[in-house]
């Protein structure tokens, strides 16, 4: 397919394909339906690399022609029905529904590196670790506790694609999921500002050439005391200046990091 013909009648937000679509903007449906929405051309052509992962894609006439994929729904709407089905103040032009990706806890693959976000409610922060944890080479993310939905519309976004290059795992509970990577051989490092140990003095004594879990808490109040306790280690970063403390992403970004450069020079 060459692309979409240019006399094709343009859907418009009182379709009922674009309505449909629009319902996934709700936890609940895309719960029910396990689909969600990809924006922009970015995750569109990830999602497309993964085999079978997108039912239809809506598109403005003349946006992104290249990526027309024989035998996939691809509907022409007017702006709009896409400003109906997206988030953002001006629109990309494109965008796809998608099935959801997650998988079980005991699907992941073999990794030496993975990163936990626990009760982590930013679609923000949450999308930017699992895109730090996809750049450090990590071999998945796992949502557990009362996270964001990994499909939420600012997570996608904020994950640049890399919601698409690794496992997600969405475990409801914390105390289990790390109790089961320390089971299956994981040093989990709880990254916490009170932690009784140093990010660099780990780094020295070669503890973070191990298999890692990262174990990170909520933006605002951190990791409940009971959680962070069953952890192998609490780690801090050091603060070298005046700044009261990292925020969550940069935090996870440092941690994730720092395990990737002391794997990859064994």
């Amino acid at each position: 397919m060459a692309g979409v013909p240019a006399d094709v009648p343009l859907l418009t937000s009182k379709s009922n394909r674009v309505r449909a679509a629009r319902k996934l903007a709700r936890r609940a449906f895309r719960a029910e339906q396990r689909l969600f929405l990809a924006e922009g051309p970015q995750a569109v052509r990830e999602a497309l690399a993964i085999p079978g992962v997108v039912r239809e894609i809506f598109a403005t006439p003349g946006m992104y022609p290249e990526l027309v994929t024989d035998g996939l729904s691809w509907h022409l709407v007017d702006e709009q029905a896409l400003a109906s089905l997206t988030e953002t103040v001006q629109p990309q032009g494109i965008v796809a529904v998608c099935e959801f990706l997650d998988v079980a806890r005991e699907e992941l693959p073999s990794a030496d590196l993975l990163a936990i976000c626990a009760d982590v409610r930013d679609p923000g922060n949450a999308g930017t670790v699992i895109r730090c944890a996809d750049a450090a080479g990590a071999g998945g993310v796992i949502l557990t506790g009362n996270c964001v939905d990994p499909y939420n519309g600012k997570v996608v976004r904020a994950s640049a694609g890399s919601l698409f290059h690794l496992p997600i795992v969405v475990e409801p509970d914390p105390a289990g999921t790390v109790a089961a990577l320390q089971a299956d051989g994981y040093a989990v490092l709880a990254a916490d500002g009170a932690g009784e140990l140093d990010l660099d003095d780990v780094t020295d004594e070669g503890l973070l050439s191990r298999r890692t879990a990262w174990l990170f808490g909520n933006e605002a109040w951190g990791l409940p005391t009971e959680l962070a306790a069953l952890a192998d280690h609490r780690v801090r970063i050091p603060i070298h200046g005046k700044a009261e403390s990292l925020n969550l992403a940069t935090a996870a970004a440092v941690c994730l990091y720092a395990s990737a450069r002391a794997q990859h020079r064994t």
